[in-house]
Parts: C-alpha cells; sequence; structure tokens
C-alpha cells in the first residue's frame, strides 16, 4: 500500500510517499481502507518531535511510528472476531494518535472509531476526530457545561474552535467567542451570540464575567481565567513556558482549572456524528488536496492562520465510495 513515511524528525520535507506493507488485522481492531484524511496541529508537532519531551512518547532519536497521520475516514475492510459493533463495509471515522492514518490501510481498535451516519461524506467526517472531541470533551466532560451558561471561547475559528461554538451552542450555552477581526462573520455563522476580535481588543484586559472559559489557542494567562470565569478548561499551549507557568499556578490555586488530551471513543463519536446530521454541526473545510500533497497541507495547518479544517482525498475515492 501508499503511505507517507518519515525516519527522522523535521518538516513536512522529511515525508516520503513510499510503498509499504498493508496492515495486519489484531484482536479488537477493524482493517480500514482510508478515503480521507485530515490534518492537525498535532501531526505537525509529532513530526517535527516538538516539543522534545514529547519524543519520549514518540521515539527519543528518530521516530517509532514511521507512518504520520491521526484522523481518517473510510470503509472496514476486515473486522477481528471479537468486535460486534462493526462489520465489513461499514462507512467509519476515527483516529489514531499513534499514527498510521496517512495511508492506503489503517488497522485500528475498533474502540477508537464511530459510524458514519447517512448524508455524511468522508472528507468533512475526517475532520472530525481530534478537533471534534476535544471540543465535545473541553466543554461536557472537562467543562461541566449546563443549559443556559454563559461560555467564553479563546480562538474560535480554527478546527477545534469552530467545533467548539457550534457545540456549546446545541447544548444551550450563551457564547462570546474571540477571533481576528477578518473571521467575524464567519465566526458569527457559527452561532456565536457576541465576537470580540483580539486585534481591536486585548482580551488580557476583558472583563466579562463568564461561567466557563475555553482556551483552544493556549494563550490565556492564569489571571485571565481568574478574572473572566468561574472556571475553565485549557487545550492548548503557545509556548513551553506558557505550559509550566499555567500548571504550576493551577497546582497551587483552587480555582478549578483543567487540562487534558481528547481521548477516542465510538460513543462520542456517534454524538458528534448525530449532531452533524441533524445540522448541529457545520464542517468548515477551508482547503481540501489530494493524498499526494499530504506534506504540503501539514504546512498550511502548521502555519496556524486556518479557518476550520484542511482535508485530503485519496485520489478519486470521495466521489465513488
Amino acid at each position: 500500500m501508499k503511505a507517507f513515511t518519515k525516519t527522522k524528525y523535521g518538516g513536512p520535507e522529511v515525508l516520503q510517499l513510499e510503498e509499504v506493507e498493508s496492515p495486519l488485522l489484531k484482536d479488537g481492531h477493524i482493517l480500514v481502507k482510508v478515503i480521507a484524511n485530515s490534518a492537525n496541529p498535532a501531526d505537525w508537532h509529532i513530526l517535527r518531535g516538538e516539543p522534545y519531551f514529547a519524543r519520549f512518547s514518540f521515539g527519543l532519536f528518530k521516530p517509532t511510528n514511521k507512518i504520520l497521520g491521526a484522523d481518517f475516514a473510510g470503509i472496514v475492510e476486515e473486522v477481528s472476531r471479537d468486535v460486534k459493533h462493526f462489520k465489513v463495509g461499514d462507512r467509519v471515522f476515527g483516529e489514531s494518535l499513534e499514527g498510521g492514518a496517512f495511508a492506503e490501510y489503517i488497522c485500528v481498535p475498533a474502540k477508537v472509531c464511530g459510524k458514519m451516519l447517512e448524508g455524511t461524506g468522508f472528507a468533512e467526517m475526517a475532520c472530525v476526530p481530534i478537533a471534534g472531541l476535544t471540543a465535545l470533551q473541553a466543554l461536557i466532560n472537562h467543562g461541566k457545561l449546563k443549559e443556559g451558561e454563559s461560555v467564553f471561547i479563546n480562538g474560535s475559528s480554527g478546527g477545534v474552535g469552530h467545533f467548539t461554538v457550534q457545540i456549546a451552542k446545541a447544548y444551550g450555552a450563551k457564547v462570546t467567542a474571540v477571533c481576528s477581526s477578518k473571521n467575524i462573520d464567519f465566526v458569527k455563522t457559527l452561532g456565536a451570540d457576541q465576537v470580540i476580535a483580539y486585534d481591536k481588543e486585548n482580551i488580557h484586559d476583558h472583563h466579562g464575567k463568564y461561567d466557563l472559559i475555553i482556551d483552544t489557542h493556549g494563550n490565556l494567562f492564569y489571571s485571565d481565567y481568574k478574572r473572566m470565569g468561574r472556571r475553565g478548561v485549557t487545550v492548548g499551549f503557545t509556548t513551553l513556558g506558557h505550559m509550566i507557568s499555567l500548571l504550576l499556578k493551577r497546582a497551587i490555586s483552587k480555582f478549578p482549572l483543567n487540562q487534558f488530551t481528547a481521548e477516542a471513543n465510538t460513543k462520542d463519536l456517534e454524538t458528534l456524528a448525530s449532531l452533524i446530521q441533524k445540522g448541529k454541526i457545520t464542517i468548515h473545510i477551508e482547503k481540501t488536496y489530494p493524498y499526494q500533497q499530504i506534506p504540503e497541507a501539514i504546512g498550511y495547518i502548521e502555519a496556524m492562520r486556518t479557518r476550520g479544517k484542511v482535508a485530503m482525498v485519496w485520489e478519486g475515492m470521495e466521489e465513488t465510495a
């Protein structure tokens, strides 16, 4: 099968398209023919081996897993005997944080996949797993969002952010969203009740009061959470220093601030699929690349100016599958 491989850390230029052996089916796993992928910040972090301490998980001196990629959507080719929720021919989507998705086939645990529902396409559903799960779990699992509460979402126009705004509205929240001036109209179409342009107003001086603060961009200070919110969830960090500062202050304070990494599971993935089918979530795909340009897609997402998501489609498959 064709796959994008990496034998050293670096930028998109280290990715090579080559023929490799197809993965073998394992217990508790399904084999999926990949139709589409999406690009995430996690992909370029893993590709570059940054921050450096992440290499203890992904390979200290060189990558442990040669094939990059987390998000995918495709068709089930094989199912292990102990898997009951899926069958051959099912259209599925999911994620593998261990990599392996930027290939024609991927073998993954069944528990990290969900079924695609009628009326949804492979490219759009490939854009859901990491970003959609992060948004859903930030709001519901870790933010404990309740209907009628007010939510402040920093970084509302990107992959995670544009899901977070829509999911918050679907669960009955009043949303104040932060983005650049050029994305105000886009974020309003997502359902935000109020939009703040960070290039017009310094959010570190903002004095609004909210039940829940969600930071998908990763540049809010601990003082911002305490000043504006009753509780908070941070999804990422802009620098290692910022991460250390935030986590240290959280450790010595009673303010309820959560930090987490989203965990894929069938239940949450299928909750997202239902919200999409019902029109509660619309996935905005800013760019779609053919699979041969997966390195270019990674480079585009690394610039961190993406509105919504970036998808990659395996040759001719989205139209015929």
